[in-house]
């Protein structure tokens, strides 16, 4: 091992050594989040990206692709409820013509191809419903077709023929459309899918379609069209007058200084009428002109001319008797005159047939009130002309109008005024106390660097490298007293002993040396005890490398 990584090595065993319980615990828990952080970037990074291999599939479909998948070894996702598979970016295109090769998806056949499959021998009422399933696949498809369109349904109900016209009814259709996720229809849509279905079949009116949505909201019904329900007409009317009536009352009085209520009355029944109106035109030739005339002139006998009186009694003579336009005589001559004119003028015709749905407008009622405080100076007839014209008063229908000045209550102003004030010191408050966590996790956050750099600190000077102490003379400490010498006492005759004892040996320069230098070191320690430690750390780090 190099001897730069074995003193890295060293080092960092010492520093880990000295670490406290709770510090190498701190250590342990930052290897280990560092561990994980590094672990889920990779798997980020060599984590693949997907995308749809195929959307809006059946059950089925999706089945056997995703075993076609299994059999491939391709990793996959299933999503929208397992109609939607989503598979490597880098497999998409090669498992779509693998599973186009294999006949996935197998799209159930709809619309004119379920002509295709028809026989020979197919009674007649097996070809009237496959054409009838041919038609609503058809259009189906051309309304899924639509912008904000998911998918659609159509039920057609074709009556049978029949050679008794006053019997023949018209052919109605339903039709249920799923819009996409935050879509809604508009009535310019709506329209389109009735005219679009209602024009395919023929004998259909567009009265005579029904569309229905996936939240069972009716956009259009049967009888009645696009226009709605007699509920929704109301309501739709009552929207509009109003609107129009605030807007010129807000115009000439200022905004919240009047109010406008409109209470239609609509009639909730639908009716289907028939007239035949004749007029003639003047100043026209007639078509045709006949004019007949008859003349008759002759003689009878006297006495022998005269009517039948009752129970055919011949009238006496000297009586006579003319019919009209002839004359006579005594003698019984007479004539006849009569003439006939026959005319044939042209005259005009008009049939009209009526579907009058429901929500058609009877009657309305309408009342305003304006603010006293801002009528001052203020011409109510003008108002009146204003209203009447805006909301379309028709006295004769039996419309009601009522303009009236009044004054506001200012508790509802008041009451706004007092809560915006709340909101806004509500706001102050929440704003403060924000601002003042935002302090504390500031301060928390500048502890915490403080702590870390006060941690790293400690560790980079214990890992310093210590400055060598050589006792011996490469560092000067002050110089001390000398221990003194112990000379040798002089030795005294005992009396008992016969031979004199031995004098003691004198310490040699080792010992003195020593004892210098621990005289030096306990001074040291006394005035420095930090540098002291530092020292014999070092001294003892030195020994075990040593050992």
């Amino acid at each position: 091992m190099p001897p730069f990584i074995s003193a890295a090595w060293r080092r960092l065993s010492a520093t880990v050594k000295g670490f406290t319980v709770g510090q190498r615990t701190v250590a342990i828990i930052g290897l280990a989040v560092l561990a994980l952080g590094a672990f889920a970037l990779v798997s980020w990074l060599t984590k693949p990206s997907y995308a749809p291999l195929f959307t809006g599939l059946q059950s089925s479909d999706a089945s056997a692709v995703v075993q076609q998948l299994g059999k491939d070894n391709v990793p996959y996702q299933l999503t929208d409820g397992g109609s939607t598979i989503l598979v490597p970016q880098d497999k998409v295109y090669d498992e779509r013509l693998k599973a186009a090769s294999a006949g996935l998806p197998s799209a159930p056949a709809t619309g004119y191809s379920l002509l295709d499959k028809m026989g020979v021998t197919s009674s007649q009422f097996q070809q009237d419903v496959t054409y009838k399933r041919a038609i609503e696949g058809e259009l189906a498809t051309t309304i899924s077709h639509l912008d904000g369109v998911k998918s659609a349904s159509v039920q057609l109900a074709i009556p049978d023929k029949t050679v008794f016209t006053s019997q023949q009814t018209d052919p109605t259709a339903s039709v249920f459309v799923q819009t996409q996720p935050g879509v809604t229809l508009t009535s310019d849509k709506v329209d389109a899918i009735v005219h679009l279905t209602s024009a395919s079949m023929p004998g259909m009116k567009a009265t005579d379609v029904s569309v229905v949505d996936s939240q069972g909201n009716v956009l259009s019904a049967v009888g009645t069209g696009t226009t709605g329900n007699s509920s929704k007409l109301a309501s739709d009317y009552q929207q509009q007058t109003q609107s129009a009536v605030q807007a010129v009352l807000d115009r000439v009085l200022g905004p919240g200084n009047a109010t406008v209520a409109v209470i239609p009355d609509v009639d909730q029944q639908s009716a289907q009428q028939t007239s035949e109106t004749f007029s003639s035109a003047n100043n026209t030739a007639p078509l045709s002109q006949s004019t007949t005339t008859e003349k008759y002139t002759g003689t009878g006998a006297s006495g022998a001319s005269g009517v039948l009186g009752p129970d055919n009694i011949a009238v006496p003579s000297g009586t006579s008797s003319g019919g009209a336009g002839s004359n006579g005589d005594a003698g019984g001559n007479g004539t006849y005159d009569s003439t006939t004119d026959t005319k044939d003028n042209a005259v005009d015709k008009t049939t009209e047939d009526r579907t009058i749905p429901a929500g058609a407008l009877k009657k309305q009622s309408v009342s305003v009130a304006i603010n006293q405080f801002a009528a001052q100076g203020l011409n109510l007839q003008n108002i009146n002309s204003l209203v009447s014209a805006a909301a379309g008063i028709d006295a004769k229908r039996g419309d009601v109008l009522s303009v009236q000045i009044v004054p506001f209550s200012t508790a509802a102003a008041d009451q706004a005024k007092a809560a915006l004030a709340q909101q806004q010191a509500d706001d102050a408050a929440k704003a403060q106390q924000a601002m003042w966590t935002n302090i504390m996790w500031a301060g928390i956050a500048l502890l915490a660097l403080i702590g870390v750099a006060l941690f790293l600190w400690m560790r980079a000077r214990r890992a310093a490298v210590r400055e060598p102490l050589d006792l011996g003379g490469s560092i000067v400490f002050d110089e001390l007293p000398e221990p003194a010498i112990i000379e040798a006492s002089t030795t005294v005759a005992l009396p008992t002993i016969a031979e004199p004892l031995p004098a003691l040996p004198d310490p040699g320069a080792e010992v003195l040396d020593a004892e210098r230098r621990r005289a030096q070191v306990d001074r040291l320690g006394g005035a420095d005890p930090q540098k002291t430690a530092e020292f014999l750390r070092g001294l003892m780090d030195e020994s075990r490398a040593g050992v």
